[in-house]
């Protein structure tokens, strides 16, 4: 009994994080193996092997493409975090803002971000205007999940700060706040994957003019030279900054709320 104890942690560890690396590797082999077994040409679907060495060798092009949309995407991310926070309090004070000033934020959330794209570019610098789509596609998830986060504070407790005579910036800090950093960070962890869906759109359409060179621009100038592996290797790149995003934000939210909040305490069986 008790080296099954014992095991047991390792083996349940084992089922989160080798599992799920174990299909990811199958899959690819898959792929790898279906490539050479039929003898598919690179310009149809290049192997794994072949992405791999096209990053490689095109790095020099492709970092600098990575490192522009990382640079707007992180801008984005940030600017959706000062304003999406920031509404979201203000909201929180008065009922009349939130219903005055909540409409125009739904109409940019559920406007698509490309059609809005080409419209910007009319407007604004190319970059600026990439900045832009990504910002607006990243603050709604923001602003909504912070909103309703400093509404859902306990109203018990905000009777009993209303009894001891607390002011309103003191229920916003010891109260509203805290109760809403779950919901907050959560609202972030969906913003940055959409900040860099949105930078990635709004780069497909000014890529398309010839005024942009990241990772989207790279992806539309290889498929004009039906460079295959460099589309694959670009996608890669994108998909591996999403999940690298993803991992930061998550990676904070077990930080600031692992002490106290249930949603990241281990489950007891």
């Amino acid at each position: 009994m008790s080296d099954r104890r014992l095991l047991s942690p390792f083996a349940e560890k084992l089922t989160i994080y080798g599992l799920p690396v174990l299909v990811f590797a199958l899959a690819i082999g898959a792929w790898e193996a279906l490539v050479r077994i039929n003898e598919i040409p690179p310009y149809i679907l290049p192997a794994p092997s072949l992405v791999g060495q096209t990053i490689i060798t095109d790095w020099g092009v492709l970092s600098t493409s990575l490192w522009v949309t990382l640079k707007i995407t992180i801008s984005a991310i940030l600017l959706a975090i000062a304003g999406g926070g920031a509404l979201a309090i203000l909201f929180a004070q008065s009922k009349w803002i939130e219903r005055s000033f909540f409409p125009f934020a739904v109409i940019l959330q559920v406007t698509p971000i490309i059609a809005i794209a080409p419209l910007l570019l009319v407007y604004l610098e190319p970059t600026t205007a990439v900045l832009a789509c990504a910002f607006i596609v990243a603050f709604f998830p923001i602003l909504s999940n912070t909103a309703l986060g400093l509404a859902s504070a306990d109203h018990n407790l905000l009777d009993l700060f209303a009894l001891y005579g607390a002011k309103r910036w003191q229920q916003l800090a010891y109260l509203r706040l805290p109760s809403a950093l779950p919901f907050f960070l959560g609202g972030v962890r969906i913003g940055g994957g959409l900040a860099l869906i949105g930078a990635i759109a709004a780069e497909l359409s000014a890529g398309t003019a010839g005024q942009a060179t990241g990772l989207a621009f790279r992806i539309v100038e290889a498929g004009y030279r039906l460079n295959i592996p460099r589309m694959f290797a670009a996608l890669v790149l994108i998909s591996l900054t999403g999940i690298a995003i993803f991992l930061f934000f998550s990676t904070l939210s077990w930080l600031l709320l692992r002490r106290w909040h249930d949603s990241m305490r281990p489950q007891e069986k």
